[in-house]
């Protein structure tokens, strides 16, 4: 499984207040969770963002509350994967539990700057900066976690093993 996209890049601890905020929370519906996502600290990027777009940024994403729309609307908003230093664990779970693809990479996190054309190898963990001709090294996903990110959720895993 791979991605391949522009980037949009942020810093240390993006909230999921900005993420998505809080005013939008009224709705569990992807595509208006989408409509907002990133707005309180990039405006444009829902006008920017393009499917298949990666998102970086340094350390501790996706802090605050435990909320799963702030995922649901990064993923639904087209983006492919988020790269970080590192995450808030609950939102690396719930991450993970929604289908979005995540790596934590320092030096990607460091190296990598918005606009950079990168892709992403889940199955080796090696991130390519196709705009510097670099390469960075992340930790490859288990398999059981590129089943879930593959089948979009665990909610649709287990189904797909309940029905077998």
């Amino acid at each position: 499984m791979k991605a391949n996209g522009k980037v949009f890049k942020y810093g240390e601890n993006v909230d999921t207040d900005v993420i998505i905020p809080a005013r939008y929370l009224n709705s569990s519906d992807p595509k208006e969770l989408a409509l907002h996502c990133m707005e309180d600290i990039d405006i444009d990027f829902v006008k920017k963002v393009q499917q298949g777009d990666i998102i970086v940024a340094t350390k501790n994403f996706g802090c605050g509350s435990s909320r799963e729309h702030a995922p649901i609307a990064i993923k639904a908003c087209g983006i492919s994967c988020v790269i970080a230093h590192s995450f808030a664990r609950i939102f690396y779970r719930n991450a993970i539990n929604t289908g979005l693809a995540i790596l934590e990479c320092s030096e990607a996190a460091e190296r990598i700057q918005s606009g950079d054309q990168i892709e992403v190898d889940f199955s080796t963990g090696i991130i390519t900066n196709l705009t510097k001709n670099e390469f960075y090294q992340a930790q490859p996903f288990p398999k059981f976690m590129n089943d879930i990110i593959a089948k979009e959720g665990l909610i649709n895993t287990l189904k797909e093993k309940l029905d077998s």
